[in-house]
């Protein structure tokens, strides 16, 4: 599995534990920035890896911002992309499982570096069940083809 990791100036600190995680596991990643305290825009990180996961060229996408809500809402913008906002453990078993999701967002202002570390191992190694869950997933791919 390949890994795209990226954040806005409000996931900086929760990006460099995602990617110490990913290090752990053993999971290669590409990390995208940004290395800034200043302000930046989110979309600017947020669409550049969206569309790097829905090309192929990774298998998925992790972003952190503030909230997460502003990662979540751009990338999903982009065609062929499932990302969630998930900001407990409970959620992103699910997400994997039932909705098998690309990408996952997190924000910082949110939660703290465990339960991120907690959330995105979940994410992380979570498979997806397929069946009716495979059903679903596939009206979503159906109505992005119109």
């Amino acid at each position: 599995m390949r890994v795209a990791l990226a954040s806005d100036h409000g996931g900086v600190n929760i990006r460099k534990e995602i990617a110490s995680l990913m290090d752990e596991l053993g999971i290669e990643y590409q990390d995208f920035g940004c290395d800034c305290e200043g302000s930046v825009d989110y979309p600017d990180y947020a669409l550049p890896v969206a569309e790097k996961v829905a090309s192929g060229e990774f298998d998925r996408g992790i972003l952190i911002c503030g909230t997460g809500i502003g990662m979540s809402i751009a990338a999903n913008k982009v065609k062929g992309i499932r990302c969630a906002l998930v900001h407990d453990t409970f959620s992103a078993k699910a997400t994997r499982a039932h909705n098998d999701t690309n990408m996952l967002t997190m924000g910082e202002r949110v939660i703290g570096p465990g339960l991120a570390r907690d959330i995105a191992k979940i994410w992380l190694t979570e498979e997806f069940e397929g069946g009716r869950h495979a059903t679903r997933v596939g009206k979503i791919s159906e109505y992005e083809q119109k």
